[in-house]
């Protein structure tokens, strides 16, 4: 009999996204993870618009929901701010300094990346590691964010009955997620990967090599388009085309009319996406794409960027490799888990 660790709490991960709240909680044994629960809750129209909350009882309530939803007893939360509303930057630090005193230093140090009143932001950061080239110093990883943006996201997740315990960043929660992915690809260690993340309002765009971003951006397009395009064409309501599309039973024109110029346009915006990267970099390629969000679950998507784009391309799934818990619905799951790669990053904070 091996010795029983007391665990810290389960921390259960929510991803809250301009259409959805996503909850996902795992458990692990050994190197393998189980998914022990799940939902993904709609949200209101315009409850949170481009990655801000806007009505936060709103919010809560679908968060409530989620819970309840999910059947997950935790109690503890782990959520994210935006890309956008968070400045990170690596600054060296000299390599002598205590855990306080790196503190003190990082907040003087702040002042000059943050464009705010320095009262108004929460700050952190991580030692990445020793500076190349110069041993004496290291660098540290600084990421802060408008305090309000933190101060919402915490609140909302209290009316939904959680206690939040960790505050990241998307894109780093991203790249969590992404390490349970990476085997899954055919690219070479050092390769380029990357990662569309296709959402409701907005594609983002993140390039990383070694399981690192080195290079992101994000354009406002996203699959809201085509539930609008639905919505007028068919005259339904905003929840009837939602579950339309992912249900089915809209007309025979439907596919050729409405559904392939989108793909068309989707293939346009990850190329432009990859079009400012090459502008930027010294890179022309990239070894391979992989899609997520809910964009990724559109039938042959990956295949259509694959053709135009000459790249290998396939769909993000990182729970592809996971067990399943009893509460949880394999068909479901399957076709949510391309949108669950920042709930699934937050879900693996539980394991830190």
């Amino acid at each position: 009999m091996g010795v029983i660790t007391k665990s810290q709490p389960a921390l259960v991960g929510v991803d809250i996204s301009s259409t959805a709240v996503k909850l996902l909680q795992l458990s692990r044994s050994g190197n393998r993870y189980r998914v022990e629960h799940y939902a993904v809750e709609p949200l209101p129209p315009n409850a949170v618009v481009e990655k801000n909350i806007v009505e936060v009882e709103a919010v809560g309530e679908a968060i409530k929901r989620a819970v309840a939803r999910s059947g997950t007893r935790a109690k503890f939360a782990a959520a994210a701010v935006a890309g956008s509303s968070v400045i990170t930057k690596v600054i060296p630090m000299p390599a002598d300094l205590d855990e306080d005193d790196l503190e003190s230093q990082v907040e003087l140090e702040a002042v000059n990346y943050v464009p705010y009143p320095i009262e108004e932001v929460n700050l952190d950061f991580e030692v990445l590691g020793p500076m190349p080239n110069s041993p004496e110093s290291v660098q540290v990883l600084l990421a802060a964010s408008r305090a309000e943006n933190v101060e919402v996201r915490s609140s909302a997740l209290e009316l939904g009955g959680l206690t939040p315990k960790i505050m990241d960043v998307e894109a780093f929660a991203v790249e969590n997620a992404f390490a349970l992915i990476a085997d899954q690809l055919k690219t070479p260690r050092d390769g380029l990967v990357a990662l569309i993340d296709s959402g409701a309002t907005m594609t983002t765009l993140n390039v990383l090599r070694n399981g690192r971003t080195i290079y992101s951006r994000e354009q406002v397009f996203g699959g809201k388009q085509l539930t609008d395009e639905v919505m007028r064409r068919y005259g339904l309501s905003y929840e009837e085309a939602g579950l339309a599309k992912r249900q089915g039973g809209l007309p025979e024109s439907y596919e050729a009319e409405v559904l392939e110029p989108f793909k068309e346009a989707m293939v346009q915006q990850i190329s432009r996406l990859l079009q400012f990267f090459y502008a930027g970099s010294e890179f022309n390629r990239v070894d391979q794409i992989v899609i997520a969000g809910g964009g990724a679950s559109i039938q042959g998507i990956a295949q259509m960027v694959e053709e135009q784009l000459g790249v290998p391309t396939a769909v993000a799934n990182p729970l592809a490799q996971m067990t399943l818990g009893p509460r949880v619905q394999a068909h479901a799951l399957a076709q949510d888990a391309p949108a669950l790669m920042i709930a699934c990053g937050l879900a693996l904070r539980s394991f830190d």
